[in-house]
């Protein structure tokens, strides 16, 4: 199949989505099966296009100019321009190895099955993915234009750092809920939604920076800038969180369907509860199983009852005009 032209290549069926979902990702492999159809397989295809755009971005095997070159081939797949050859493209990728991850190597060589699933979507929603991760990529194109010839990648200020947090989050936020309002409920609450989908989008990418910090310094990746406070960090993750507490309580009362409420909360709480950690022991530290289950159980307590869990809501404060 891998080997096999964009034109020829059949989209992938459910059961191998969901497995490279798992395979490629963790919040996000247990936030999208919370979806139903067509969301969830919309949703789990676009998160899956970025996982190859962020493989591309992140080769730390390659040079600077090597990665850009493979984010241009993408963006032309992407554009369904002339001559580019999704098999051939994959090939070439896999043979210079962009990283040691199995799961990103095997959905690498799948490049042609993630384009004929993008194919396959309503019209809308595909053209709302392709949208969001064309503008992803060439962001992304863009922000390595900065880094040292071998690739090395070092942000200077937290303006800088937020700038990168909308090209890889931002915009997925903006990309789900162009994808939510689809559903002629949530289009009144539009304007609310579009305004606090790219915070929400920055909270979740700082929190993920602030845990991974160690590892990406190890590999080459510099977000926190060198004169930034990590308090100034901590304290616009908190920030943003408040922001997405308020975007889920816009979907709440909108009316919005409970497995879309389940998708977006889900994130949120885990988030929060890594951003207290991280506050408490520092870069690295993980909220453990036991929490993640317990964050979801509450969740699904908070919904069968009707409502948000009580710690959305106190992030989230008063309802604007309420009592």
């Amino acid at each position: 199949m891998s080997d096999a032209p964009t034109a020829t290549a059949l989209p992938f069926r459910d059961d191998e989505l969901a497995d490279f979902l798992v395979r490629t990702s963790r919040t996000f492999a247990l936030a999208i099966p919370l979806l139903d159809e067509p969301l969830r397989r919309e949703v789990g295809l676009g998160y899956l296009l970025l996982r190859v755009a962020d493989t591309l971005e992140d080769a730390a095997p390659w040079s600077r100019d090597e990665r850009r070159e493979a984010l241009a081939a993408f963006e032309a797949l992407l554009q369904e321009k002339p001559g580019t050859d999704a098999g051939a493209l994959s090939r070439e990728w896999l043979a210079r190895r962009p990283s040691e991850n199995a799961g990103y190597l095997d959905l690498l060589a799948r490049t042609p099955t993630l384009l004929a699933s993008l194919d396959a979507l309503r019209p809308e929603a595909g053209a709302i993915l392709r949208h969001f991760v064309l503008k992803t990529v060439q962001g992304m194109g863009q922000v390595l234009a900065g880094a040292s010839e071998g690739g090395l990648l070092k942000l200077g200020s937290l303006q800088s750092l937020r700038d990168y947090c909308y090209i890889v989050a931002g915009l997925v936020g903006e990309l789900l809920t162009e994808l939510f309002v689809l559903d002629p409920r949530l289009a009144p609450y539009a304007p609310n939604l579009r305004s606090l989908a790219p915070l929400f989008g920055e909270g979740l990418q700082l929190v993920n920076i602030l845990k991974d910090a160690r590892q990406d310094r190890k590999e080459g990746r510099v977000w926190l800038p060198d004169g930034v406070q990590l308090q100034d960090v901590e304290q616009l993750a908190g920030q943003d969180l408040i922001a997405a507490a308020r975007y889920v309580r816009s979907l709440f009362l909108a009316g919005a369907p409970r497995d879309m409420l389940a998708f977006t909360t889900l994130p949120l709480l885990l988030a929060q509860a890594t951003l207290e950690l991280l506050v408490r022991d520092g870069a690295g530290a993980k909220v453990s199983r036991a929490v993640v289950t317990a964050q979801m159980d509450t969740l699904h307590a908070a919904l069968e009852r009707g409502t948000l869990p009580e710690a959305v809501e106190a992030l989230a404060g008063p309802v604007p005009g309420g009592p």
